[in-house]
């Protein structure tokens, strides 16, 4: 009977002590910075490669990112699971490639970013042109949110850009240098002056050694003076745009084969990984 006693005793004292290391590292993480949370990937990747080969390098690159910087990764190509119940889970929502249309997803997400939920989103997320298959019928979003109004126009073929940090004291931009090589993208202009908007925050912007930008054969498609801003965030949101995301592909020759990689700048790297970890409530030293 004592022997039992004992035995009790030890699966006990054994349980308790577990669970007080597993709450000490959890305390110990949070400590250092490492406090876990959730993100969630929203895609479509459909019919344009260039951003279908950048949805499937994310979906590798962020989970790999994952394991190293604590957070979850989770994705859908569902949007209904744009929805007040389903968003409750995560801290981060990513629109990789496009963005929702239906009325009761706008209004789920929009919620969600007034509730304090963080937003990062890429290239053609921000896409937005009259008449076309993704026209401007969203104005708190193109206008009010991200502050760009209408797509305007773009370089190419899709190259790498100088590009220039506008604020280094912001956690997002702190880590890289002053200037540094963008990996190959297709660039955008748009609509609205940035400059002018006051809850617009612009910390990347086209630096001008990067003119000529872009390779034609169109005229319109090279760059040769102009301010392209290219990361920003609204001071009203916790959230990001990166204009990065749009691979090139050998058209060409039909093959379709990715032909650069958008998560093959080291710098660029450091500035979406600290972007994603800021909107996680994480604080890098």
């Amino acid at each position: 009977m004592k022997k039992q006693v004992n035995t009790g005793l030890m699966r006990s004292f054994i349980v308790s002590l577990v669970c007080l290391l597993f709450c000490c590292n959890i305390f110990a993480q949070e400590k250092n910075g490492n406090k876990k949370f959730n993100v969630l990937a929203f895609f479509t990747a459909k019919e344009d490669q260039a951003h279908i080969s950048f949805v499937h390098e994310a979906n590798q690159w962020f989970p790999a990112m994952g394991r190293k910087y604590h957070y979850t990764y989770d994705t859908t190509s569902n949007w209904d699971n744009l929805n007040i119940v389903f968003l409750s889970r995560y801290q981060v929502v990513i629109f990789l490639d496009t963005r929702p249309e239906d009325a009761k997803q706008r209004a789920a997400f929009e919620k969600y970013m007034e509730d304090g939920g963080g937003w990062m989103g890429f290239h053609f997320s921000a896409f937005a042109l009259t008449p076309s298959d993704f026209p401007q019928n969203w104005d708190w979003y193109h206008n009010h949110f991200l502050g760009s109004g209408s797509y305007a126009s773009n370089t190419w073929r899709p190259t790498s850009a100088a590009l220039r940090v506008e604020n280094k004291s912001h956690p997002v931009t702190k880590n890289v240098p002053a200037t540094f090589t963008a990996a190959s993208n297709e660039w955008y202009r748009w609509e609205n002056d940035l400059r002018k908007n006051p809850d617009i925050n612009i910390l990347a912007s086209i630096d001008s050694s990067s003119f000529p930008l872009g390779t034609g054969p169109k005229p319109s498609e090279i760059w040769h003076s102009g301010y392209y801003p290219v990361v920003w965030t609204n001071k009203n949101y916790k959230m990001i745009y990166c204009n990065m995301g749009h691979n090139d592909i050998d058209y060409e020759n039909k093959t379709n084969k990715t032909l650069s990689s958008t998560f093959s700048s080291k710098e660029q790297n450091k500035l979406i990984i600290d972007g994603l970890l800021w909107l996680g409530g994480v604080k890098r030293k």
